[in-house]
């Protein structure tokens, strides 16, 4: 006798023998009972989770005989009955069953529906039974519209899809819908416990444990894999045997990894990858094992009761590394799991891809100093978390090295002289309001160290600063100075209050477009304009021209600063140098990032602005405007006025 596999030979004969659709038994039985019968019935879901099996029982239940030939339409179908042996093996004349994907036109249908005038051969109803419906092609579905709406009474339709989407709104509504859930991994592990043990094959609870997993929700994929376990294993299912065929990851690589990350620990994390890889592991079978993990320690997390009585030792385990990893941590690595798994097929090497994914944790970990790498962990969260404390003066005796020119530096250790006034207030980023942040600027080199360039032209600002701090009324001629023999500036600490989050907002943009004239600036900008009139400069070269400053200038080198690091290409500045040779100014220009307060795109806003606001007030000035808006509740439309042609000119208004 042929083997009759085990998706096949333990398919459920009865309601009763249906695991996991309870809500589906319970309406179907009530109605079954009640004689409250529907003449379509919709049954949808993924693979494997009984739309079938529901309608052969269904198809008992209207047509069973009961064991004297004297029953009745019965939510209990008796099974050896004419009708319920004739369903099961597949001979019962009055029920058929069509595979709409292989048979999706309107021939198919049609050929079905003619069946329809037909009374019952044998049983009470007939039952048509349509799979796969969704594969229907649109005629198909208008041939049967008016059938499946008024059928004859001895009629029952039984569809079923994995894709309701896809079938017409005019058959839906014509259907009672049931929508059979996919099975939870315990009902799946239980379930395959029964089967085993009528079938005689000892099996580990691991191993059970792996298939309801890989079976995703599907007991006919569940038993399926279990027929293969089987062979595989010659008779018996052992847990490492069922890991080698699914090519599962052991739980324990998957604990050690979130316990690495958790420590913080990069090392121990590629180390783990390359066990992996070894062992010939998938990475993408890694991922998806860490994202059910996080998904349960997020679980414990947000509801300690749960973690409570572990029940197995991956359980314990799990509720272990909860404690140890923060829940923004657990949420972030969980999101990096999901995301990865997409990356793998991209990179050239999915356990680099795998090692990637995991490192960005640390990357991106709360509270981590990014300057010193996840190595350096713990002490860089402490550094983090008091590098905002003010700075308080002390003994000269206790100050450390001086740092180079040009650097800045936030170090609470860092022992400076107190700064003789306010210089400036900048908010920082990300630190609360009213906390007092520290920005000091470091001496400058001496002249006969300061070497030609962008470091030697910082020796002047630091001078300029030094100026502004004592009072000068101008310190714009600093940066006129050579660039050789510039003195040393003074250690300045300023201290920084900052704004309420909407003032720092209406702060920055009002930053943002400022303009600070300067004596540079004005040369700058006329220069600029010449190049512009004359189309000198274009595309990125321009643009280099119109966001810079002009800092400091010599009589062989111009040094120029922008905020944006695209604009500081080589090319663009050899484009813009070559242009300012043609223009007479035979010179080498030095390009550095920083603030920009005085640049012509900057003027060229701000006489726009300007402008603006004049023609804004020339027109609430209008007095028909000031009678409208008196008489009729009249308002003007905000960016409706436009000022028109050159300065003078009036302007013009929307409404």
């Amino acid at each position: 006798m042929s083997y009759l596999v085990l998706a096949r030979k333990y398919r459920p004969r009865n309601f009763g023998e249906m695991v996991g659709q309870e809500h589906v038994v319970q309406a179907l039985g009530n109605a079954l009972t009640q004689q409250r019968l529907h003449h379509a019935y919709l049954f949808t879901g993924t693979r494997g989770v009984g739309k079938t099996t529901v309608s052969r029982i269904l198809a008992k239940s209207l047509n069973c005989q009961g064991p004297d030939g004297q029953g009745g339409i019965t939510a209990e179908p008796c099974g050896v009955c004419q009708a319920c042996t004739d369903i099961d093996a597949g001979r019962f004349v009055d029920y058929t069953e069509l595979d709409a994907a292989s048979n999706r036109g309107v021939d198919e249908v049609q050929q079905l529906l003619e069946q329809a005038v037909y009374k019952p051969v044998q049983g009470r109803f007939k039952v048509f039974m349509i799979d796969e419906v969704h594969m229907l092609t649109g005629h198909a579905f208008n041939a049967m519209l008016k059938t499946l709406e008024e059928p004859p009474e001895y009629l029952k339709f039984v569809l079923a899809t994995t894709d309701p989407q896809k079938v017409p709104v005019t058959v839906l509504s014509r259907c009672l819908q049931f929508n059979l859930r996919p099975m939870a991994p315990e009902t799946v592990q239980d379930h395959l416990a029964r089967v085993l043990g009528q079938e005689a094959v000892p099996s580990e609870a691991g191993a059970l444990r792996l298939l309801s997993r890989a079976a995703r929700g599907s007991m006919r994929d569940a038993l399926s894999l279990t027929d293969q376990a089987i062979a595989f294993g010659g008779g018996r299912l052992d847990e490492s045997t069922v890991r080698q065929m699914l090519g599962s990851v052991d739980r324990s690589h998957v604990f050690r990894l979130v316990g690495a990350l958790a420590a913080g620990d990069g090392a121990e994390v590629v180390e783990t990858c390359e066990g992996l890889r070894s062992l010939g592991l998938s990475a993408a079978s890694t991922l998806e094992e860490m994202s059910a993990v996080l998904q349960k320690m997020a679980v414990m997390q947000a509801v300690p009761s749960a973690a409570s009585a572990p029940q197995d030792e991956e359980a314990a385990e799990t509720a272990r590394l909860a404690s140890l990893m923060p829940a923004d941590e657990t949420q972030l690595l969980y999101s990096l799991c999901l995301h990865g798994r997409a990356e793998l097929g991209l990179a050239p090497d999915e356990y680099a891809a795998l090692t990637m994914v995991l490192l960005r944790l640390l990357a991106f970990k709360p509270g981590a100093n990014k300057a010193h790498g996840p190595a350096h962990g713990a002490g860089a969260s402490a550094e983090k978390k008091t590098s905002f404390e003010p700075l308080r003066p002390a003994p000269a005796a206790e100050a450390g090295p001086t740092p180079p020119s040009g650097q800045v530096t936030t170090r609470p250790e860092a022992v400076l002289p107190e700064a003789p006034r306010l210089v400036s207030a900048v908010p920082a980023v990300g630190t609360p309001p009213g906390q007092v942040v520290p920005v000091v600027t470091a001496p400058s080199l001496p002249s006969d160290a300061a070497p030609r360039g962008v470091s030697g032209l910082r020796t002047g600002y630091a001078a300029a600063a030094t100026s502004i701090a004592e009072g000068a009324t101008d310190a714009r001629p600093a940066l006129r100075r050579p660039l050789d023999g510039r003195p040393a500036s003074e250690v300045m600490g300023v201290p920084v209050m900052l704004q309420a989050e909407p003032e720092r907002e209406a702060a920055a943009g009002r930053a943002a477009t400022s303009l600070t004239r300067t004596e540079e600036g004005d040369f700058w900008f006329a220069t600029v304009q010449a190049l512009v009139a004359a189309e000198a400069v274009s595309a990125l070269a321009r643009e280099l021209a119109l966001q810079s400053q002009l800092v400091a200038r010599d009589t062989d080198q111009w040094q120029l600063r922008v905020e944006r690091e695209s604009l500081n290409q080589v090319a663009t500045r050899e484009r813009l140098q070559a242009a300012l040779h043609q223009a007479g100014y035979a010179v080498t220009l030095g390009v550095e990032i920083g603030g920009v307060s005085d640049s012509p795109a900057r003027r060229n806003a701000h006489a726009a602005a300007e402008r603006q606001r004049a023609a804004e007030a020339i027109i609430l000035a209008d007095p028909f405007v000031q009678q409208m808006m008196q008489d009729f509740g009249a308002t003007i439309v905000p960016g409706s006025i436009k000022p028109a042609g050159k300065a003078g000119t009036r302007p013009t208004h929307g409404s």
